[in-house]
């Protein structure tokens, strides 16, 4: 992300969701945001342990 563009943070990126169906609907939910704001690739990590990814979100 370039400067000014917002952190991943503010994205929703690194918050922690109590179980995978919660972080996939947030995903589901904020894909359209995401892609807007100049994400290309998402990931998801439980832990430390990558689940899976880079997932790209373009079409």
């Amino acid at each position: 992300m370039a400067a000014g563009e917002p952190s991943a943070e503010q994205a929703g990126v690194g918050h922690g969701f109590a179980t995978q169906q919660l972080a996939e609907q947030w995903l589901t939910e904020s894909y359209e945001d995401l892609v807007e704001d100049g994400w290309a690739d998402v990931w998801l990590y439980e832990g430390d342990r990558l689940v899976y990814g880079p997932m790209s979100l373009s079409q």
